[in-house]
């Protein structure tokens, strides 16, 4: 069979992925739109599970007044893609009608699907202008915090290890242990 070139798909917009998800087209399957295709997610083990609760507890300890955390639910990133991070942190609000497009930070605990996170997820949160990014590595056990959006990605990463704390860039009153929630 001829593969067909790139050119020859037309991408599937998000509010369009949004009717189909409404309709229980894809119950039961994990995935997201990225860049108007769809994505499998990797399955979750107990690692990451258990770092996404721990974190989740202090999140929305630290967060309660000042921000909405939201875990694993959508993102309207731009109008081709509609990833579900671990975590995003967005803008006090109503989001009834609509998931929220603008996030203070998002997090993505990672370890089977690390270099995606890294690579196309990280490009795409700093093409839409999420000030703040972080991958949970639980292969390295570190932090990785990306900070700086542009059109092609984040201009600084830094490897914040167990021990450290961290200030999150919109709320630097927050400060979170990462031993707290990186085992």
């Amino acid at each position: 069979m001829a593969s067909l070139a790139p050119e020859q798909f037309r991408p599937l917009r998000r509010v369009e992925y949004d009717r189909l998800v409404a309709l229980g087209t894809f119950e039961g399957e994990r995935i997201e739109l990225i860049g108007g295709a769809l994505r499998r997610m990797m399955p979750i083990g107990p690692p990451h599970t258990s770092t996404v609760d721990r974190l989740n507890r202090l999140l929305v300890l630290s967060l309660a007044d000042l921000a909405w955390v939201r875990v694993q639910g959508s993102f309207a990133a731009d109008e081709l893609s509609e990833p579900e991070p671990d975590f995003c942190i967005f803008p006090l609000g109503d989001y009834d009608a609509a998931h929220p497009s603008e996030a203070h930070l998002i997090i993505e605990v990672s370890d089977s699907s690390l270099a995606y996170d890294r690579g196309e997820k990280a490009r795409l949160y700093a093409a839409c202008g999420v000030p703040e990014y972080w991958v949970v590595n639980l292969v390295d056990r570190v932090v990785e915090v990306h900070r700086g959006p542009g059109a092609s990605g984040y201009r600084g990463v830094t490897a914040v290890p167990k021990g450290a704390r961290l200030r999150l860039l919109a709320f630097p009153d927050v400060e979170l242990t990462v031993d707290d929630f990186l085992r």
